[in-house]
């Protein structure tokens, strides 16, 4: 079935909870504090209705925490846990895909892998939410769930559906923040039916007005649940307060724009993207050089490669002060405080990494030890600076408070991102966020799947095919002083703007002991079609 896909702006934190999810296509807004290999983040619209389990990772950590504090050994006792010798890390050697570059500016990837009998592919599309007109907001997402249910003039959708279930195989569409997608896999013997359909459905779409009235229900459902859960309240605000309401990086479907998008607009959405720069994906068990024929064959015939046109955007980042969302039915408050961060392409990437891990990154770090630890404010934090592909990300620090607790989490977050240009980062922190980068590094890509991945998203956004190694190596070389000089420089607490979800007759002492100025609510109302919504402020 479709794919089609709302996510976030923001990076996944190792051990602070953002999910990571499955590549299906953009790669837009992405960054990490524990490496440079980010989730898929996906349209814009409806922006975090997959953070529903945005702390699911950090609330269970803070559990392990609370498991393990109960535990308490004699002082003099053996610590033989200690003495396991641990091996050195291996050579990062990935097993790189063939890259194939058609004369039509196409790209492929060939990953063979002969260990199960399976082949899947992907094709990434240029082009996303972040281009829809505003008055059609959620068009993307409408886009990739029509465009699977729909089918073509060969087989609709739910033929196809049929045919797929039989062979246990799938083809799946998606639309992202930056690219829309078409994925399939099947078992090595129907690979070459199964790449048949998905190339004609590919090239030769027939959307279906039956299927794009019940996307925009499903739609129209996810719209008027958008403010059940605190945390995507949270993640979708604050995401604002960084890019600015009417930001296309924040642009959210409205039950207004959904309606109005047609048939003739999802056609034409893909005739304008489907001539872009395609990259073609295929890993599993084939021969190599019996699939590049195919593909060739498949593809070199299209037109030439439109290049993609260059984006203005502005990021001025958030306005400092205080931000309040009323949620009379929690107990606990969410905590965002953000600002604006970086991308990808900046050298000092690498230390930043391994500053979010000192910072932000798990039990170690000086946000957990501090406000879980020491103080027992928060079930969750953890945070970080984040870096995009090809846009600034945020800088986030994330916490979820009994409710009477909040203005003391807020406090104790805001001294430690302070502490980050005052107090000095140590020999011990370099070594464990190196070390513990350099762990998880070699984990994310020990399948030539996630390596085939990893190397289409780098093609996407026009980075080195040696970015991976390169980045280990820099991660390898970081210093103290280094991290000293990152903190100076990209650390600005006065730049940052911190956001409260809560209840506010619970939150005592009031965010205004904070002393950071008058409290600003925000109104997150959902506006009824012929109805004026709440007004607009350029954050």
């Amino acid at each position: 079935m479709s794919t089609a896909s709302h996510g976030t702006p923001y990076s996944d934190f190792k051990g602070h909870g953002l999910n990571r999810t499955k590549h299906t296509g953009s790669s837009g807004t992405t960054g990490t504090g524990f490496g440079p290999y980010p989730n898929q983040p996906k349209a814009s619209g409806a922006l975090a209705r997959e953070g529903i389990g945005i702390l699911k990772t950090i609330v269970t950590m803070a559990c392990f925490a609370a498991l393990f504090a109960t535990t308490v050994l004699p002082a003099q006792q053996e610590k033989p846990w200690e003495k396991i010798p641990v091996p050195k890390l291996h050579d990062f050697k990935p097993q790189q895909p063939k890259r194939i570059e058609l004369k039509n500016g196409i790209v492929i990837f060939l990953q063979e892998d002969h260990e199960l009998p399976f082949v899947s592919g992907s094709v990434l599309i240029p082009g996303g939410a972040r281009d829809e007109a505003p008055a059609k907001a959620g068009l993307v997402g409408l886009y990739g769930q029509a465009w699977r249910t729909s089918g073509t003039a060969k087989m609709d959708g739910d033929a196809l559906d049929d045919l797929l279930e039989a062979k246990a195989a799938h083809i799946e569409t998606g639309g992202g923040g930056d690219s829309t997608s078409l994925a399939w896999d099947s078992l090595k013997g129907d690979a070459d039916q199964v790449f048949s359909l998905a190339l004609d459905l590919l090239l030769h779409p027939k959307f279906s007005e039956e299927k794009l009235q019940l996307a925009q229900q499903q739609e129209a459902t996810g719209i008027v649940r958008r403010n059940d859960e605190e945390s995507e309240i949270a993640q979708r605000e604050a995401a604002k307060l960084v890019y600015g309401a009417n930001s296309p990086y924040t642009r959210q479907p409205e039950l207004a724009t959904i309606g109005a998008v047609t048939i003739a607009d999802l056609q034409a959405w893909h005739d304008r993207t489907i001539g872009g720069k395609l990259i073609v994906g295929i890993s599993g068990d084939f021969d190599s050089a019996a699939m590049e024929a195919k593909l060739r064959a498949a593809f070199e015939s299209l037109p030439t490669a439109k290049p993609a046109p260059a984006r203005h955007d502005v990021f001025a980042g958030p306005t400092p002060g205080v931000y309040f969302i009323d949620k009379p039915d929690v107990n606990q408050s969410q905590i965002e405080i953000v600002g604006l961060g970086t991308d990808r392409h900046n050298p000092d990437v690498p230390t930043l990494a391994v500053m979010n891990e000192i910072f932000g990154g798990g039990f170690a770090s000086r946000l957990f030890q501090k406000v879980r630890t020491e103080l027992g404010d928060a079930y969750a934090v953890g945070g970080g600076m984040s870096y995009a592909y090809d846009h600034p990300a945020p800088f986030r620090a994330v916490a979820l408070p009994q409710s009477a607790k909040t203005v003391e989490t807020v406090s104790a977050i805001l001294a430690e991102i302070a502490g980050l240009t005052s107090k000095p980062f140590t020999e011990v922190e370099l070594a464990r966020a190196k070390d513990n980068l350099l762990s998880s590094f070699l984990f994310r890509y020990d399948t030539r799947d996630k390596v085939l991945a990893e190397r289409e998203r780098l093609e996407f956004y026009g980075y080195p095919a040696d970015y991976l190694e390169s980045y280990k190596s820099a991660l390898e070389k970081v210093t103290v002083a280094d991290l000293d000089a990152a903190a100076k420089k990209y650390i600005h607490s006065e730049k940052l703007a911190v956001l409260v979800v809560g209840n506010a007759s619970e939150i005592k002492p009031g965010l205004d002991e904070l002393k950071l100025g008058p409290i600003h609510p925000i109104d997150i109302t959902i506006p009824q079609p012929g109805k004026p919504g709440p007004p607009e402020k350029n954050q």
